[in-house]
Order: structure tokens, then sequence, then C-alpha cells
């Protein structure tokens, strides 16, 4: 049984943004001006590009083709994107795990890279050493508070379902970076529960071997700088925590001094993405519900955008006006879930008005 933890639902019409008929789309982002960037991670799909531009209906390698080839192993290309996020000052950053096929990470990529949207050029590249980004590591997300510091922090979530979790932390003046909360039970998979997915276990199968569950970690992640909480939960899992923003940057401040700035926040249901508005309303995937929901002041849920049952939503990403982006894919069909590849493109990026709703 699924814990009941979504109000009454007060769903708003979806829009179909864009359809898929390539590569699995994952992650989606949108510039004040209404930029749509999207990324596609080279897990077993042929991707063209890591990272697209959609525009008046075209998927358009950015910021251009040559960044986005891969025909070795080169560290300073797009080897394998998983995130892509728009910053409060309207910059692009794509996070690069630089681990294909969710194996180990190619030496030297893992990286963070900034693009001025103005001249579509990178701008600065942070890559992180082996004791941030180790080769078990899945960089997987990212949020940033420009709001302290010189020039503020970026934190990232590492879901490595192989090595340790946690949370990265990067100073963007210095591009200095360095791990909090790894392998703190907070942002370890929860292998005491069962998901549920498309009325299905969601678990790993192979064709020897008995089902095992899926051991992804710290994965989704949202910043609320005025409260000076960093929201985050691990894949498998149904429940939220935060952790203080000042206890993560503050280098003086030892691993027990951080992990006892983290509150358990409740039960949320299982997500992949999560984001929180301008306003600090955040707003979650709940993957076993092919739901969006939105967090209410009292802690409960309030279902606000509703997919069919095949499309698992993914990340979410705010846009002007009042618009909710969520990419629609089928990440529980794929092989390693059903034993064979029972994907059907094309997947969707849809879109929601919520702003009208939003507390």
């Amino acid at each position: 049984m699924l814990a009941l933890v979504t109000a009454t639902a007060l769903l708003a019409p979806v829009q179909t943004v864009h359809r898929f008929n390539g590569a699995m789309v994952t992650g989606v982002t949108v510039s004040k001006t209404g930029r749509v960037f999207v990324n596609f991670p080279r897990w077993g799909d042929r991707v063209t590009a890591s990272v697209m531009e959609l525009r008046n209906g075209r998927e358009l390698p950015y910021p251009n083709a040559a960044i986005n080839r891969l025909p070795d192993k080169n560290p300073n290309r797009f080897v394998c994107v998983q995130s892509v996020v728009v910053d409060p000052k309207d910059r692009l950053w794509v996070l690069d795990p630089a681990a294909p096929l969710l194996q180990d990470t190619l030496p030297g990529a893992p990286k963070l890279v900034r693009i001025d949207l103005r001249t579509n050029r990178i701008v600065r590249t942070y890559r992180f050493p082996d004791r941030v980004a180790h080769g078990m590591s899945y960089l997987n997300d990212v949020r940033f508070d420009l709001t302290r510091g010189k020039e503020g922090y970026a934190f990232i979530t590492d879901s490595s379902a192989r090595g340790a979790n946690g949370i990265v932390v990067l100073d963007l003046a210095s591009g200095e970076s360095w791990r909090r909360l790894n392998d703190h039970p907070s942002t370890k998979a929860d292998k005491s529960i069962n998901l549920v997915v498309e009325g299905q276990r969601f678990v790993m199968r192979t064709k020897y071997g008995a089902p095992t569950k899926p051991s992804l970690g710290s994965d989704g992640i949202a910043i609320a700088p005025r409260r000076d909480r960093l929201y985050y939960c691990p894949l498998i899992s149904r429940k939220l925590y935060s952790v203080a923003i000042s206890s993560l940057i503050d280098r003086s401040k030892t691993d027990s001094d951080v992990a006892a700035t983290v509150h358990d926040e409740g039960t949320k249901g299982a997500s992949d993405g999560m984001i929180a508005g301008a306003d600090g309303t955040l707003y979650v995937t709940d993957f076993e519900r092919n739901q969006v929901k939105r967090r209410n002041a009292d802690g409960t849920y309030t279902a606000v955008i509703q997919l069919p049952a095949y499309e698992w939503p993914d990340t979410l990403a705010i846009g002007p006006g009042g618009w909710l982006y969520v990419t629609a894919n089928q990440l529980q069909r794929q092989k390693n879930y059903r034993l064979k590849d029972m994907r059907k493109r094309p997947y969707r990026l849809v879109r929601a008005q919520v702003g009208a709703i939003a507390q």
C-alpha cells in the first residue's frame, strides 16, 4: 500500500510542449525569456547530442554540435549529461557526471559547465577531483544559492547506485568543491520499502538470478535560501529531508555538525525531480502515482499534474508565466527493469499552468 499523503487533487490542464522520437529525455530547464533546454544522458540509446535547445519544434545541439560529439573519450566534451539548470541570474549550467551507461566515471571528465545565454558561449568549466566525484559517483542534479560568498554556491546530489551518496558543494568563486553528508542515512536508498510503478514492483531484473531493489541514493534537490534549507531525497525512498545551507558551506563544520542540521521533513511519495518556486513553494514528482505534487504549508501534498500510467515524471522546471514543466519519459520500462526494452516513443515534455493555484 502507498502512504496516503496527498490532499484533494487540484489538477491543472496539461499541454504537450514537445515529443521526442529518439533518445530518452531526462532533464529540462527554462530561461527567463522562455528558452527551453533538455538533456539526454548516454545510458544506451543513440544520443546525437547530450544537450539540446528546443526551438520551433526542432531539437538543436547546444551550445554547438562539436562539444556534443563523442567519437572518443574526450573529457572536454559532454560525455553523459544528466542535468541542465538555469540559475536565478539566467545562466545555463550543464551537469556532466561523465559516467556513460551508469558505469565508472571518465577520469577528469565530471564537470559543471556555465554557459552565457546571451552569447551562447561557455564561460567557465568547473571540474571535480577524484575525492569529490569518485570513480563510482553519479552526479545527478544541481541547485544554486547566489546570495552567499563572492559568487555563490552550487549544490549537487550524488545518486550513485554503486558508491557513496551525498551532497557535493561547489564554491563558484574559487572552484573548490567538497562532499557533505557522505553516506549519511538520509542520502541512501531505503531498502525497506517496495516501490510500485505501473502496477509492478520497481526492481532490477536480469535473465539469471532473483530481482533486486535499486540502490539509487540522493537525487531530487531543491533550495530555499531565505529559509537556510536545502531539500533533497534519495530516488529509492518516500521521505523528504533538508539540511542547513549555512552548515554545508562552512568548512569549519565537521561532518557531525552538518548532520546535526538534517531534518526529516516527512513522507512525500517516491520522487525523482523536485523544484522550489520563487515564493518557496516546493513541487515534487511522485513516480508511483505518475504525478507532480505541491507541498502545502501543513506538510501535506496536493496533486497538480497527472500523467498517464506509462509515463515517468522525471525532471521539473519552472518557466515564465507560472508554467511548470516536467519531462515524461518511460524510465521504468528500460531493459534493466523489464528484462527487455518496453519503452514506446514518443517521450514527452509537458507543462501546466500552476501559478494560479500555488499558495
